[in-house]
């Protein structure tokens, strides 16, 4: 059974249609890369997954529940997205650091107040959180940052804030890890680090979305490519396979673009 499973999901704003009959599988330890020119859809697809978009039709299941049905009122109340968001980790293309938290504490808020929902929290406060902080310690260790767990974003290289981003994400345990274009907000000699963290995680089987155009890296790194156009999927399958001998005229189109740069 897939991990993840998206059916005929669209999203509409006004009437311009941005998603349009979106449907795909990600199996376990996979990494599914979606390409596709500025304003294909890509964005507002992990949005929709992370609930940070309702979808106006479509549904969604993880691990064979389902957490979205457009026909099923009792899956979209709002008492109810937060626990959704925990199934998708997401990493956005700005960082979005808290600018007045260290990098350690970046990493801990998030499960620091969920944590108090825990109904042994308060006997229990110091013990919780101190292997909050030692998970986060690891976390920004694995990221190579186990020195920078006290600088405050500001004292950071993008290529750094990143990668804590990367951190925080992976701090909730999610069942799929989503990247919206990690390297877009990065210089040239920064992409290089980042993209190690996601190849590392991809080597540890790490469930992932990565929205990408870096085309080397998805061809490389993904098992699965989806290529979005106008809001609709063009063309997926075994990402070698797309990137090399893609099938559709609109996928050539798409990738002779970057083979030319």
């Amino acid at each position: 059974m897939p991990i993840l499973e998206v059916h005929n999901i669209e999203k509409h704003f006004g009437d311009t249609r941005v998603l349009e009959d979106i449907s795909f599988d990600l199996e376990q330890g996979q990494a599914l890369a979606i390409i596709g020119s500025s304003g294909s859809g890509k964005t507002t697809l992990l949005r929709c997954l992370n609930f940070l978009e309702t979808p106006n039709q479509g549904r969604i299941a993880v691990n064979g529940e389902v957490i979205f049905d457009a026909e099923d009122p009792a899956t979209q109340k709002e008492s109810e997205v937060r626990k959704k968001r925990l199934h998708f980790g997401l990493v956005f293309q700005s960082f979005n650091l808290f600018p007045q938290y260290t990098a350690l504490k970046n990493v801990t808020l998030a499960k620091e107040l969920l944590a108090q929902e825990q109904p042994d929290y308060k006997s229990r406060k110091k013990e919780i959180l101190a292997e909050i902080e030692a998970e986060g310690r690891e976390l920004l260790a694995k990221m190579g940052l186990a020195d920078r767990a006290g600088h405050y974003p500001h004292q950071l290289s993008g290529g750094q804030q990143q990668r804590v981003a990367i951190a925080r994400a992976l701090a909730l345990h999610p069942d799929i890890l989503c990247f919206d274009e990690p390297t877009s907000a990065l210089d040239p000699e920064l992409t290089g680090e980042v993209l190690k963290v996601i190849r590392g995680l991809a080597e540890q089987k790490t469930t992932m979305i990565i929205v990408t155009h870096e085309m080397a890296f998805a061809r490389d790194v993904a098992d699965q490519v989806i290529f979005m156009d106008g809001g609709v999927i063009v063309e997926q399958g075994d990402a070698r396979q797309v990137i090399e001998n893609p099938q559709q005229e609109r996928t050539r189109q798409f990738l002779s673009r970057y083979s030319e740069n």
